[in-house]
């Protein structure tokens, strides 16, 4: 087997592994899985060009986005959203400015775990009503699938994708998501309740519906704040792949050149009607496994995914997958996440003992989950993450220290 196919195939597997996470993002908030698959393609070229093809990373959807976009649609609609999260990409770009004028220790300066926990939190918790809501068979108020058959579905593709994350070794074990969907869509086959009409009825290959964005400053400002957390997710794949590699990458291509590259993909994403991206902790694992440190694997992944976006067909079976399967993998996925926020401060060794940080995780908590808004006018305000987001950052700057900080 020559390099080249050997490289290619190892391309394929990182799609695989990045797949299920990918396209998960679109099924929940309304987005186009096709546009997904585009998005995580392009937006892994345009890092690998701003950062010089030096960093094996892939750039999938981003989890973090999933409740802001909930919200935004509803609010301000589709065009709207497409626009403030492209222009999300701003922390990016100010943190990439920030990082190369002063360091990568000004980042965590500005966002220490205290800051960075409550605000992952409650992205987790503030969608545990969504979770619970699909699982159950709804789709917003509407029942669209009879509560027992739905928690039946939900339970089975819950059960699956915890035993393959619990039990399963090697590749296996990296795709949770995908097994739990698959073994949740063969049983909703099997029962019945799964429409095909429309898989039989979609062209073979077809070009994408793509978005159009609008900018409204609402929405914008709304969105902007999310970005906090998926970079400090950033900077913590690039650490985490520079120790499977053994390189530095926040030295050479720099810090700054990621969050660039990694913000530039947000932005065109964004533009074209794909959900934001990021990089894929399931995807360092991949690289830690195989032991496959070619950022050119990555190259060959992003042109399969832009490859699989064409096909038409296959996004119709997507979208055939029954609302209670994805509910099952929420439940879990949405845990998850503020799982994430409670490690951030146990690894960060935040003393909740001490007033100061009290204070600042139990305003953002209550804030974030009892659904808190700040409204400067009607077309203008703050709520949810970021308002959270906002509100962390400032309590952490402007709260004195207490005796037992000091």
């Amino acid at each position: 087997m020559n390099d080249t196919l050997k490289t290619a195939i190892g391309g394929a597997q990182i799609l695989f592994v990045a797949f299920g996470a990918t396209v998960l993002v679109p099924l929940l908030t309304g987005l186009n899985p096709s546009l997904a698959l585009l998005g995580a393609g392009i937006g892994t070229l345009l890092f690998q060009w701003v950062t010089k093809r030096q960093v094996p990373i892939y750039l999938g959807s981003s989890f973090a986005f999933i409740a802001p976009v909930i919200y935004s649609v509803q609010t301000w609609g589709m065009p709207a959203t497409l626009g403030a999260l492209a222009s999300a990409s701003f922390f990016y770009y100010l943190a990439a400015g920030m990082v190369k004028w002063r360091g990568v220790e000004f980042i965590h300066r500005i966002l220490p775990p205290v800051v960075i926990g409550p605000v992952v939190m409650v992205i987790g918790l503030g969608l545990a009503p969504v979770a619970v809501g699909m699982a159950s068979g709804k789709a917003g108020t509407n029942q669209i699938m009879a509560n027992d058959t739905a928690l039946l579905l939900a339970g089975i593709s819950l059960l699956t994708t915890m035993l393959v994350a619990i039990k399963a070794r090697g590749m296996i074990k990296l795709v949770p998501i995908l097994a739990g969907v698959a073994v949740g869509y063969v049983c909703a086959i099997f029962m019945g309740v799964v429409d095909f009409g429309p898989v039989l009825a979609a062209p073979w290959l077809a070009l994408p519906t793509f978005g159009h964005a609008e900018f409204n400053w609402a929405a914008i400002l709304f969105m902007i704040p999310v970005a906090i957390a998926p970079i400090v997710e950033h900077v913590g794949g690039i650490l985490a792949i520079g120790s499977v590699t053994g390189r530095d990458y926040t030295a050479s291509p720099g810090l700054h050149r990621t969050l660039l590259g990694d913000g530039l993909a947000v932005s065109v994403v964004g533009l074209f009607g794909g959900p934001p991206v990021t990089t894929y902790g399931e995807v360092t694992g991949a690289v830690m496994l195989t032991r496959n440190f070619n950022p050119v694997v990555m190259t060959w992944a992003a042109c399969f995914a832009i490859l699989l976006a064409f096909v038409a067909k296959f996004g119709a079976l997507l979208h055939s997958i029954p609302l209670p399967v994805m509910g099952g993998i929420m439940l879990l996925l949405f845990g998850s996440i503020a799982s994430i926020g409670l490690k951030t401060l146990l690894e960060g060794k935040v003393d909740l003992a001490d007033p100061r940080n009290l204070c600042i995780v139990s305003v953002v908590l209550v804030s974030g989950i009892g659904g808190l808004a700040v409204n400067f006018s009607a077309s203008f305000g703050f709520s949810g993450v970021s308002l959270c987001g906002i509100l962390a950052i400032l309590l952490n700057l402007l709260l004195p220290r207490s005796h037992r900080s000091a």
